[in-house]
């Protein structure tokens, strides 16, 4: 897992940079993959959505845009990043600084949870996964998006070429904070992706679980179901 201590003060560091080093270094294509999981999210059709780990509330933005009228809350452990998120000005949407592992929420608050590259941050995931589920209403979704690794070797090598010499040199060029990134870097490597990522997701409080690869699996979007309570007999 994680360490959260080094993973809070980096976010603090890159907070004023990181959008724009966020599309730098994926050539735009994340703001693409932010579309699709709010085009997802409007499908499953929310009237309440936590947005866990939103950082600067890229994703944040992207949903209030594809669900209007929904009701947002946007939380995350690092105040630095909150305050570039409340900037948007977002209808219907409450910042909340939070930690992952202890959520201030009742059971069953909402009926989606969204986390955008967040999840493989965190210290404990079947622990984050838990309180993610208590959150959620019976029946309701978790779409989390994160970087994997693609499966086809050719993507593969190239992939892991630049995540671990190009993407961490670049990155320090632009926030300063090289050594960030190499961290960062690191965790995508260690973090569960496809069958791996779904049976994680079964075994910490979710009845389906399904992975679609993006961009040939330099990341990919899982969509988890909260189990519905046992239906008595009549």
């Amino acid at each position: 897992m994680q360490d959260p201590v080094f993973v809070k003060d980096a976010f603090a560091k890159i907070a004023r940079r990181y959008i724009v080093t966020n599309h730098v270094l994926s050539l735009g294509t994340d703001i693409l993959w932010r579309r699709k999981t709010a085009r997802l999210v409007a499908d499953l059709k929310p009237a309440t959505l936590l947005d866990l780990a939103t950082g600067t509330g890229d994703l944040a933005e992207a949903i209030s845009k594809a669900v209007p009228g929904v009701k947002l809350t946007g939380a995350d452990f690092s105040a630095p990043m909150l305050e570039i998120a409340k900037k948007r000005n977002l209808p219907q949407t409450e910042w909340l600084v939070a930690d992952a592992l202890a959520l201030p929420f009742a059971d069953g608050a909402y009926d989606v949870i969204t986390v955008a590259f967040g999840l493989r941050n965190m210290a404990d995931w079947p622990a984050a996964l838990r309180q993610m589920a208590r959150v959620l209403r019976p029946g309701g979704h978790l779409v989390v998006l994160d970087f994997s690794l693609p499966s086809l070797p050719g993507l593969r090598g190239g992939y892991r070429f630049y995540l671990h010499r190009v993407l961490p040199r670049l990155a320090g060029l632009l926030t300063g904070q090289r050594e960030a990134y190499e961290y960062l870097s690191g965790t995508i490597e260690r973090f569960p992706s496809g069958k791996d990522m779904t049976d994680l997701l079964c075994a910490n409080g979710f009845a389906t679980a399904r992975a679609i690869p993006l961009s040939g699996g330099i990341a990919s979007l899982y969509v988890a179901r909260k189990p519905e309570p046992p239906t008595l007999a009549s």
